[in-house]
Formats: structure tokens, C-alpha cells, sequence
């Protein structure tokens, strides 16, 4: 990490920091260090950072990170001493993420994962930052036919010719980039395979479904799941996330790629039904035809991030659903608001 001086706080570079994982993020990492959040709003909200704007230790500036990004061409961050202190840690978020309107940002979806990482690092060898790439499972490839756990060391097999792949094969380049800027340039850098995760600040109306349950029980209204009875998944609550990021870049010794999610497989009927008793709903259930960035993933195995970081997921499904059901009842009339 960088010689450079650290005042009273560390300086902390979120990119996709209003999104829904960055957002909750940017939130936790306020309470120990400066926060400058970019992000261009493609696929995320202003509504997600508004209760973090006053706080005199968090900056946001919109800012698309497939266009070079220098934090000491804008005045509004001079109170954070980057010329004199750097940027301690940089977390890696920025991809668009969106289940219905995946093919609409394919293009966006290809930047992000080469020209985007490629700035992202070229910040963190200027500054000497450590880096955290914000990777996914799908650099498995689906849902092994014998049902084992992901293991890190697996290799994952991913088809590079379909319109995934901007995402799918353009996750696992964003990877490779990583571990080649760190052994040409020797910054440290830090890379969490997140598995389907979900909580408050989700999109609501865009396909992923835990959200979209959750609405239409409270409005009386049918839920739809893409796929049929047959769909499972993981399920890991947004704060355990958050919590494995941050140990995994605090951990003094890089353990290389770790998973972060939930190894228990859900059947999602099983989780409607577990919504409708929370709420006291009386909808009904109708099965859509499968979303293409929705899909059956596999599990992770948890070994590493026992070992390495200390870290499981501690929230219950119950326990999560219900914060993220209370989240949706207190902000609903903000929500209905909301276009996607």
C-alpha cells in the first residue's frame, strides 16, 4: 500500500457506490473512513446514498468509470487530501445489473468489464490502493449437473459466444486483469465471488424477484417467477456481504479469490410462500418464462472465507426477509415512485 501519509481517516474509492450492494457499502465504511462514491446512475439510485450526502466524510460525483476518473481534478474533494494522502483502498463495484433489461446495456455491460476495470486499476497503481474487485459465481459457469459446491480453485466453464457473455466471460477477463496488473505493477489486490444476494435498495420491477414478491404481496398482486417450480437458488442478505468485503480487504495476508454467500439451496417457491405468511398475502404464484440474467447458479463452498476471513453469512432468511419487507412497507410511497 502507499507510503503516503494518513491523516485522521482513510480515503476509500467506491465505484458503483449507489447501487444496491455499494450503497449499503458506502454506509458501513463511513463509520471508520472517508468514502468518494462514483457512480452514473445506469442501473442504480440517487435514493440509495440521499441519507449519506450531509455526512461531511462522504462525496458523491457521477461519474462513468469506462471514462478515466482523476479525484484531483475536482474541487468538491479537496477536504480529502488526495494529492497529499492518495487513496487507501478502492472497492470495485461498477457494472450495470439488470435482469430485464440486461440487453439494453450489453455494450455498457462490455465496457465495464474491460475499459472500467482497466481505469479502476490504473487508479489503484497511481495511488498504490489496495483493490477489491467485486466479481460474481457466474465465473463458474451454471449449476454443476452433480450439485457440488464451488471450490475457488475451480475453473468454471463459461460459453463465450452468447449474449451473457458481456457479463458472464466479461467478469472472468475483469479477473484475469486483476491478477495481471498485480503481477506487473505489485499492487495488492483482493477479489470476492458474490453469490445471489438480496435486501433493502433492491430494484424493484426489474426481474429479481425477492423484491418484486415483496411489493406485490403487500399490493395484493400475483407474484411471477421466472422459471418454474423446480427453481432454486442461494440467498445471502446484503449486510453479510458488505461485512465479507471489508474483512477480505483488512485481512493483512491475500488469500486470493473467496466466495461470499449463502451455501444453503432454497427452493424459490418455498421463499414466496414464506413472504405470503410474513405478510399475511393471499396471492397467487404464475411462472414467467426464464429471464436471461436470471438463472439457476450454483453454491458456494464457504471453506475459504471460514478459514481466511472469519466470515458465514450470520442473517436468517427469515430474519432478512423480514428487514427487507420492513424496509418496503416504511418506503413504499418512495418506491411506487420509482421507474425502471
Amino acid at each position: 500500500m502507499t507510503d503516503k501519509p494518513v491523516f485522521d481517516k482513510k480515503n476509500v474509492l467506491v465505484t458503483g457506490g449507489a447501487g444496491f450492494i455499494g450503497s449499503h457499502l458506502c454506509e458501513e465504511l463511513l463509520k471508520t473512513s472517508r468514502v468518494i462514491c462514483l457512480d452514473n446512475f445506469m442501473t442504480s439510485q440517487e435514493s440509495n446514498i440521499d441519507h449519506l450526502l450531509k455526512n461531511p466524510d462522504f462525496e458523491f460525483i457521477r461519474h462513468d468509470m469506462s471514462v478515466p476518473f482523476d479525484p484531483e481534478a475536482f474541487p468538491e474533494l479537496a477536504r480529502f487530501k488526495v494529492k497529499f494522502q492518495g487513496i487507501q483502498e478502492i472497492y470495485h463495484l461498477a457494472c450495470p445489473t439488470s435482469a430485464k433489461k440486461f440487453d439494453q446495456y450489453m455494450m455498457q455491460t462490455l465496457y465495464a468489464n474491460s475499459i472500467g476495470i482497466k481505469n479502476a486499476l490504473d487508479l489503484a497503481v497511481r495511488y498504490q490502493s489496495r483493490f477489491l474487485q467485486a466479481s460474481t459465481s457466474v465465473v463458474y459457469g451454471p449449476r454443476p449437473p452433480d450439485g457440488h459446491n464451488f471450490r475457488e480453485e475451480e475453473y468454471g466453464a463459461v460459453d463465450l459466444l452468447t449474449p451473457r457473455s458481456c457479463y458472464d466471460e466479461g467478469k472472468r477477463f475483469a479477473e484475469t486483469s486483476c491478477f495481471t496488473y498485480q503481477l506487473v505493477h505489485k499492487i495488492d489486490v483482493r477479489i470476492a465471488r458474490i453469490f445471489r444476494t438480496y435486501g433493502p435498495r433492491m430494484p424493484l420491477f426489474d426481474g429479481q424477484m425477492i423484491p418484486d414478491f415483496i411489493t406485490n404481496a403487500l399490493d395484493g398482486k400475483e407474484f411471477e417467477i421466472f422459471g418454474d417450480e423446480s427453481f432454486r437458488t442461494s440467498l445471502v442478505y446484503v449486510t453479510d456481504i458488505v461485512d465479507g468485503m471489508i474483512k477480505l480487504m483488512g485481512v493483512a495476508e491475500n488469500p486470493g479469490p473467496v466466495n461470499l454467500g449463502s451455501d444453503v439451496d432454497v427452493p424459490l417457491m418455498d421463499v414466496a410462500n414464506r413472504i405470503m405468511e410474513m405478510t399475511g398475502s393471499t396471492s397467487s404464484i404464475a411462472f414467467r418464462a426464464p429471464l436471461m440474467f436470471i438463472t439457476q447458479l450454483g453454491l458456494p463452498d464457504l471453506s475459504k472465507s471460514k478459514e481466511k476471513l472469519g466470515w458465514i453469512p450470520l442473517v436468517t432468511l427469515d430474519d432478512g426477509l423480514k428487514r427487507t419487507i420492513d424496509y418496503t412497507i416504511a418506503n413504499k410511497s418512495l418506491l411506487s415512485f420509482r421507474t425502471f
